[in-house]
């Protein structure tokens, strides 16, 4: 195919830099987003008197009959073609004569690729938010399902104090819930349209930006046209909001690989997310979840190479910024794959909850309630804290756990204690006396349930 640029040259360039500079293999997935703002920007020049309504008409028809083609699969993207927008603006000269060569006026590349992947972004951000969604909301039924299933709470991944494993799962919902928030967040950002910024420097034509903008579902334009063209800080954020989401992702799946191990035991995974051994029958490896933690260092690579890019780029427009493309293209399906699989993986879970509680009651977790229970009785805390450290000791050095303890037992070390100590160590009782607001009592997390789903909704 011609070059869109040839003139003062004739076009031509040696094998190698054309491949190098070529784009189509990559950008050929923003074919449908060219062709809609090929589309407003006719019908923009029609309005504004700047091509006729005939051409306008012959243009949008064009476009739309390649759009049609190219979905059914009886046309297919030229790979000689230098980019995608070379590609849709030379076929659609090819079926409509002249008036496809006016489609480009009062428009450059620059703002043309700005606008597709503006648009293409915005797509993307819609879809993952969707699937974001339905993963918190998998999540939520989870932790609905074990609101009342003991656990233990960990801090250093030791053993620290007794929660429930509805509890657990909701702070993921609440990381996952701020994610979503960052992605609105970021599409109202990006919501500005850049075409009519031309090259660099606007146009002479009177055109019209707001109509296109609106036509296209943005909410306004962007009022610098050297800004419009030479700046993506969009998806430096929006990959720097799925690299935090992919960090989220890694932790959850960190768990459930601990989860699922025969040293903790707590959840069974459906086969639909394992694997086995090739040499091992036994084995029934967490694959899945594996593959989502090791992808987040794919993303966080992506956020750092379009970083890197941009750090030292004069304004306006430079070649290097085609190198947006691949990485944002690549952290976008990453983390769309991820969520994808993740939410099935954790709709299969199943907890363990005896083995749960077994764990529960055998890490002293209930330490800080009997501090509690001294400190209620009068007891400065600090002293109640090294009083429950000495009994630990005690436990630890004769095989027992602090219900195991008798009262005279308990009264040797302090004389505050009474038989309701038992009934305050007991770890339901822990557990359901954590009444604060965010705390892990079955009723408090049924109030966070609800505060995600109004959240949601």
């Amino acid at each position: 195919m011609a070059k869109l640029w040839a003139g003062r040259t004739d076009g031509n360039i040696c094998a190698v830099a054309e491949e190098f500079n070529s784009s189509i293999s990559f950008d050929r997935r923003l074919f449908a987003e060219d062709i809609k703002g090929s589309v407003a920007h006719a019908e923009m020049l029609a309005a504004k008197h700047i091509i006729s309504a005939q051409e306008a008409r012959q243009i949008v028809d064009g476009l739309l009959g390649i759009l049609d083609d190219v979905n059914a699969g009886t046309l297919a993207i030229d790979e000689n073609a230098e980019d995608i927008h070379t590609f849709v603006e030379q076929t659609l000269t090819e079926r409509i004569g002249e008036a496809g060569k006016k489609l480009h006026t009062a428009r450059s590349r620059n703002d043309q690729v700005a606008l597709d992947m503006r648009l293409y972004t915005r797509n993307a951000i819609d879809d993952m938010s969707k699937s974001l969604r339905r993963l918190i909301e998998v999540i939520v039924a989870k932790a609905e399902k074990y609101q009342d299933t003991i656990m233990c709470g960990y801090t250093h991944l030791q053993r620290a104090q007794p929660i429930t494993f509805g509890h657990h799962l909701a702070a993921y919902a609440f990381m996952f819930l701020r994610d979503l928030d960052r992605l609105r967040d970021c599409r109202k950002r990006l919501n500005s349209s850049p075409i009519g910024a031309c090259a660099l420097a606007g146009t002479t034509y009177p055109t019209d930006r707001q109509m296109e903008a609106a036509a296209l579902g943005f909410d306004e334009v962007v009022q610098n046209s050297i800004d419009a063209v030479s700046d993506r800080d969009y998806l430096v954020e929006l990959l720097a909001d799925l690299s935090l989401l992919m960090t989220h992702i890694s932790r959850f799946a960190e768990e459930i690989v601990l989860w699922c191990s025969w040293e903790f035991g707590y959840i069974r995974l459906s086969d639909d997310f394992t694997t086995g051994s090739s040499i091992m029958p036994q084995k029934k490896n967490p694959d899945i979840a594996e593959l989502a933690r090791g992808k987040t260092g794919r993303v966080y690579g992506d956020l750092m190479a379009l970083l890197t890019v941009f750090k030292g780029l004069p304004l306006a427009y430079n070649k290097d910024m085609q190198e947006d493309k691949e990485s944002a293209f690549d952290a976008m399906d990453t983390v769309g794959e991820c969520i994808n699989v993740f939410t099935p993986m954790v709709a299969s879970i199943e907890a363990n909850a005896d083995k749960m509680l077994a764990a529960a009651k055998e890490g002293f977790i209930n330490a800080t309630d009997l501090a509690d229970y001294l400190a209620q009785k009068g007891v400065p805390f600090r002293t109640a804290y090294h009083t429950v450290g000495k009994i630990v000791a005690y436990c630890v050095a004769n095989g027992k756990t602090l219900e195991d303890m008798g009262l005279e037992e308990y009264q040797s070390f302090d004389l505050h204690f009474a038989e309701d100590v038992y009934q305050t160590i007991n770890l339901e009782n822990c557990v359901r006396r954590r009444i604060s607001q965010g705390g892990t009592s079955p009723e408090s997390v049924r109030r966070q349930i609800e505060y995600i789903r109004a959240k949601l909704n």
